[in-house]
């Protein structure tokens, strides 16, 4: 199942998307996908440079007549976020992609597709391979570890690549064209406890939230989805109330870029109270339903009996904890000015967890203005110190601020109406594209960004429209024609 898709058009680009597939490529574990993709210049008789971070550049002459024109530089990342539903035994270490074609949809079975961004890398393979397309000097930039860290974006060295003109391939809406992103800073608030012995009559429930859409922190976060931590928490916060609940754990959500789906606690609560609890989480998973009645359908609130625990944090700790999150900025937290439909700020609680005697909540905070980006970062701080927690920001990265004079934009816009008849839609984006990082290496560089149509990216939903990939495909070689 799931090679019918290499045989797609372009077929090029859609036999390396399917090879793409099979290799396993989470962030952090993408050095086979990289190895693949430097053998495959290599193969084609290519120069083909690993830098010390493990970029993958690869370079590829100019077709007669076009040596003189400015070089480009075709740029995707390798790594891919890896979720999956609560029903699959996926091993994103070890498993390939199972791929279905679904009509004008590519989707995967169960988990996240890998079209973000592994269509943009299939697109600069078949580039590659393909000597009857016409273009300038070609540069080939495949990044590491894009969606955790940007690791590449910022590891890779000036004097690196020759080209002055970047595409970014890592847009996922065919028909726009992105001029300008946000930054970021990850946020981590360290919550210290200890243990104190559990009451005799107590016993221990387990309350989980799940079912919910989770999706892309920033591209996603003006969609009114619920974080699963958030909804956690307001029960935790009654329950501590009502019941004299202790906590015993508390985990929810696994990435940093992605609106967490779902989320548990373990608390206890004297036996006498069971029937009274219970009847709260109905409670609560009608009131949660209500009011995400449109954005989450399949939103559940549950509850299990589960072996008592001999030790439980201690109620400080607990409260402090519980009061901080429930505090905390997490959402929308202003819209730009400036462009229309636009986030311009925004935060999202992406994980919790708990380890030994410490708890762990984690951030993304996003934003086109750094001094916005800060006073998120200001507050999340200022309420995490005083319920006590320790908090260290790292992973901070600029965004991209629009150039509406570039070159590139016009031509791309010229060839896209020459193609479709309709001018692009040009646009910024409330994600961290590298290109940000890259242009504050290379700040000579003129660059946009566009992509084919995926939904739903980050979770495993994602999927990618068919007829977007060969729109996306033609845009690419008609506009290395034209630069």
């Amino acid at each position: 199942m799931g090679k019918e898709i290499a045989q797609l058009e372009p077929q090029l680009l859609w036999s390396n998307f399917y090879s793409l597939t099979q290799i396993p490529r989470p962030s952090k574990y993408e050095n086979k996908a990289l190895d693949f993709i430097a053998e495959y210049g290599r193969g084609l008789g290519l120069e083909v440079v690993r830098d010390n971070v493990g970029n993958v550049i690869i370079r590829k002459p100019a077709t007669v007549g076009m040596e003189d024109r400015p070089g480009v530089i075709l740029q995707a990342h390798a790594d891919m976020v890896p979720q999956k539903r609560t029903d699959s035994n996926h091993d994103f270490l070890t498993d390939a992609i199972e791929t279905i074609l679904e009509g004008n949809i590519v989707k995967a079975n169960g988990t996240t597709l890998g079209a973000d961004n592994g269509i943009g890398v299939a697109a600069a393979m078949a580039v590659l391979a393909d000597n009857t397309l016409v273009h300038p000097a070609l540069e080939v930039l495949i990044t590491t570890d894009e969606e955790t860290g940007m690791t590449g974006a910022f590891g890779l060295q000036s004097g690196m690549l020759q080209g002055k003109v970047l595409l970014n391939l890592d847009s996922e809406e065919e028909g726009d064209i992105y001029i300008g992103c946000a930054g970021g800073v990850n946020v981590t608030s360290t919550f210290r406890y200890s243990k104190v012995e559990t009451a005799e009559d107590d016993i221990a429930v387990k309350v989980m939230i799940s079912g919910l859409k989770g999706g892309h922190s920033g591209l996603d976060i003006n969609l009114g989805r619920a974080n699963a931590n958030k909804l956690l928490f307001r029960f935790l916060k009654f329950a501590v109330a009502n019941y004299e609940a202790m906590l015993v754990e508390v985990n929810g959500g696994n990435m940093r870029n992605a609106i967490p789906r779902e989320a548990y606690a373990v608390l206890t609560i004297d036996k006498d109270d069971k029937d009274d609890f219970v009847e709260a989480v109905e409670e609560f998973e009608e009131m949660f339903r209500e009011e995400y009645a449109k954005a989450e359908s399949d939103l559940t609130f549950e509850y299990c009996l589960v072996e008592r625990p001999q030790m439980v944090i201690d109620e400080m700790s607990a409260d402090d904890l519980i009061n901080a999150v429930q505090g905390s900025i997490n959402g929308v937290v202003k819209m730009s000015s400036d462009v229309e439909g636009l986030v311009e700020t925004s935060s999202n609680m992406a994980i919790v967890e708990t380890k030994d005697e410490v708890i762990n909540v984690k951030y993304l905070v996003r934003s086109a203005v750094d001094s916005s980006k800060e006073d998120v970062v200001s507050t999340l701080e200022s309420v995490c110190r005083l319920a006590g927690a320790e908090v260290e920001t790292d992973g901070e990265y600029p965004g991209w601020k629009p150039n509406k004079d570039s070159v590139v934009l016009r031509k791309v816009s010229e060839v896209y109406n020459s193609l479709y008849g309709v001018s692009p839609k040009v646009k910024a984006i409330h994600a961290g594209l590298e290109c940000g990082i890259l242009g504050a290496t290379y700040p000579e560089w003129d660059m946009i960004s566009f992509g084919p149509t995926i939904r739903y990216p980050h979770s495993p939903s994602e999927y990618v429209e068919v007829d977007s990939v060969k729109r996306f495909w033609n845009l690419l070689v008609q506009t290395l024609k034209e630069l």
